[in-house]
């Protein structure tokens, strides 16, 4: 898409629509490429399940907070 500086502050709607589309829009001045907007990255969602590191541990029998005790460790080294 092309779209002029005018374009830019009249028609902003239609351009922020473009870019939803995933199109990249060519900003002209005087009829000359000044600039180009590239659509941002969308945010994959995923779900917990499909996280590597969901179930990881799923083989050992303690309970969370015993796996969290064992992770976290004592805060001090006993003499």
């Amino acid at each position: 898409m092309k779209a002029t500086i005018l374009d830019l502050r009249y028609k902003m709607k239609h351009i922020l629509k473009a870019l939803e589309r995933n199109e990249k829009i060519t900003i002209l001045y005087h009829g000359k490429e000044k600039g180009i907007l590239i659509p941002g990255r969308k945010e994959k969602k995923i779900q917990v399940k499909d996280h590597p590191f969901f179930g990881m541990n799923k083989e050992e029998k303690k309970s969370v907070v015993e796996q969290m005790d064992k992770l976290r460790g004592p805060r001090y080294n006993a003499f």
